[in-house]
């Protein structure tokens, strides 16, 4: 039985061969014929496909449609601003460049911008809408508001002041608008809203802007010095700075009320200054107010023929530490430190009376005292 299974074995081995290699060639050609087949039906589809038709759109809704004309009308008086600046070191002159916003204010070529924009610039450079940089030279400026005026040397056919609208009827929630040239993208349109009013916004000096607008539009390097404008179209603030811990925006942005702009750009345009409110006195440095904890301001002189000296306001005395008069509120509003001082007087107005609560040691009293330009 071995023997003949044995033999038996090599009669079917040449079946089975037969019935695999039989099997492999179907396979073979399955798989061939189907790659033939996509292969025929791709080049058939190549040749058959054709651009999809575009669906109408229709009408921009109505927002849609408000924020585009917003756009149109205003940017072409948003300005891209550069700089160059040339600064000493070890190894010669060094020139570097800036770059920031501003607007149009008027027809005979002003531009409005953050002095942190022009700083320090030796020559200054206005690109409006799509046209070529012009030259332009520094009129006027206020680190103290951080604001500055600059003026084209040669003026555009057509220049398009933007309208000025008020600040200070802002409502938190309100819609705004800010166009300008973050990371030298030139302009460019956000969106937000008005998300806190009267902030503080340190500047120069000790001093502090006060009714700063706070809003989420996004704004970031380069927007400085543009504007923020309402839905109307009309100027609301100067785009200034933001609170980030990365240098980006992060949702956190203040403009420079357009009420204070409108104060203080027409003494820079005409004078080459702002005013400085003051009553006269010499503060001591607030820093060593605040190390000795007091609250208030610390007079360490007062100049004759000022309203503070009619007014009989006394400062300290060096000779035996007395502190003299200490101003802790102006018009009932408690003062904490120069910078806020300064504000409120700001806030009056040249030539506006204010009541000063003054104290000194335990006593307190009020005085009238007129605010002055310091710098007349």
């Amino acid at each position: 039985m071995p023997h003949q299974l044995a033999r038996t074995l090599p009669a079917a081995e040449p079946e089975r061969s037969t019935a695999l290699m039989a099997a492999l060639a179907l396979a073979v050609g399955v798989v061939l014929t189907g790659l033939l087949g996509t292969l025929f039906a791709g080049t058939v589809l190549a040749r058959d496909v054709a651009p999809r038709e575009v669906q109408p759109r229709g009408a921009l809704q109505s927002d849609e449609a408000a924020v585009v004309r917003l756009f149109e009308t205003s940017s072409p008086s948003v300005a891209y601003i550069t700089t160059e600046t040339v600064q000493r070191s070890m190894f010669g002159e060094e020139r570097g460049q800036g770059a920031g916003s501003g607007f149009v204010w008027d027809a005979q070529g002003h531009v409005v911008t953050n002095f942190h924009v022009v700083e320090g610039a030796r020559r200054v450079f206005v690109q409006l809408d799509a046209g070529k940089p012009v030259e332009a030279e520094l009129i006027g400026a206020a680190p103290e508001y951080d604001l500055a005026v600059v003026r084209l040397l040669k003026l555009p056919r057509e220049l398009r002041p933007l309208p000025l609208g008020s600040s200070r009827d802002l409502k938190i929630g309100q819609t705004v608008y800010a166009i300008g040239n973050p990371f030298g993208l030139s302009r460019t349109l956000t969106r937000g809203i008005v998300s806190a009013l009267d902030r503080e916004l340190p500047t120069a000096n000790y001093r502090e802007v006060l009714g700063v607008i706070q809003t989420d539009a996004a704004i970031n390097p380069g927007n400085s010095g543009g504007p923020l404008l309402d839905s109307a179209g009309r100027l609301i603030g100067v785009n200034s700075a933001i609170r980030s811990a990365s240098g980006s925006s992060s949702g956190i942005g203040f403009a420079i009320p357009a009420d204070l702009v409108n104060r203080v750009v027409p003494s820079l345009i005409g004078k080459g200054r702002a005013p400085l409110p003051g009553i006269g006195i010499t503060p001591v440095r607030p820093d060593l107010v605040a190390r000795a904890g007091i609250r208030g301001v610390v007079i360490a002189e007062v100049a004759r023929g000022t309203p503070a000296a009619s007014a009989g306001l006394q400062a300290m005395n060096r000779r035996n530490g007395d502190l003299g008069d200490v101003i802790v509120a102006v018009n009932g509003r408690g003062i904490e430190t120069l910078s806020t001082f300064v504000a409120e007087l700001d806030r009056a107005g040249i030539d506006a009376s204010v009541d000063l609560t003054v104290k000194r040691g335990e006593r307190e009293r009020k005085v009238r005292v007129k605010v002055i330009d310091l710098r007349e």
